[in-house]
């Protein structure tokens, strides 16, 4: 495990979105890292800015893991839902959906992400997970007045943004697409290079999980890495049944599967994950 010190590199919505030079050096080491996660035969299914944490050396680092899925072959082809509403690719969403790949829907959140670096919100927004449901699968991409970007941008967030994963652009096309390399001046490393198949010993497997805390040893140490101090969060508190609110509010991420039908009294915010009503209350 790593302490990333730095957090988050984005909180959605956001009044001060990157400027293009920056997403673009944040958006190189996304590709780099799902590339490197695709070779391991890894699907995130979470990919978000609230998922991706800044190094102190300014470099992204991917985390939350929770919904991850491994596959063999070529690809995975996924049959269930699972990860944050406004981050979700349209394939996912319709009613007849029986099975998707699971790179597009990595390449979908990335184009979510992408946007959201760009102007500081999601592309599609909603109260409610229907509504934000119908405007994933019909609405097209809109790209606000401001700030103004390059037409090469736009280019490859309505490629990423495709709602048909067919057609939608692949990650090698991504890396040789001109707004990444501008226009070929910076071209980015090959999968040769940035890839090496891991293969697990029966030793890693066994010296995996040592122990697992209680739960409220879990929601002191988020308590304490939210703080950025290393003090006792709770000290003057009792750990009680407001503990598990805590948890329930703080703790780590409800985009998991089992989630999906838990229905809570709040609505959508850009960054939530999938416990929130279906739809308004009558």
């Amino acid at each position: 495990f790593e302490l990333v010190e730095k957090g988050e590199v984005m909180t959605v919505p956001s009044a001060t979105p990157f400027t293009e030079e920056l997403s673009r050096s944040y958006f190189r080491d996304i590709i780099s890292g799902i590339e490197y996660l695709h070779y391991q035969k890894i699907i995130h299914r979470d990919i978000k800015p609230s998922n991706l944490l800044l190094g102190d050396d300014d470099h992204i680092k991917i985390a939350d893991f929770g919904v991850s899925n491994e596959f063999s072959g070529g690809d995975a082809f996924l049959t269930n839902t699972a990860g944050t509403p406004a981050f979700m690719a349209p394939e996912t969403l319709q009613d007849d959906a029986q099975n998707f790949q699971g790179k597009a829907l990595d390449i979908w959140a990335m184009g979510v992400t992408l946007y959201c670096f760009t102007f500081g919100k999601v592309p599609f927004e909603e109260e409610y997970v229907l509504g934000l449901h119908k405007k994933i699968l019909k609405d097209s991409v809109q790209f606000p007045e401001k700030p103004e970007v390059s037409e090469e941008l736009e280019d490859l967030i309505l490629q990423m943004l495709d709602k048909n994963p067919t057609t939608r652009i692949t990650l090698p096309e991504i890396k040789e697409h001109d707004w990444v390399t501008s226009h070929g001046q910076f071209p980015m490393t090959s999968e040769e290079a940035n890839c090496e198949l891991i293969t697990l010993t029966e030793e890693d497997l066994a010296n995996v999980v040592k122990h697992v805390p209680k739960i409220e040893t879990l929601i002191m140490v988020k308590k304490i890495l939210k703080q950025r101090s290393f003090r006792n969060p709770y000290i003057g508190t009792k750990l009680s049944a407001s503990v598990k609110e805590e948890f329930k509010r703080t703790g780590r991420s409800n985009s998991a599967p089992e989630s999906f039908n838990h229905v809570v009294k709040r609505k959508v915010s850009s960054d939530a994950n999938i416990d929130v009503p279906l739809m308004e209350d009558s």
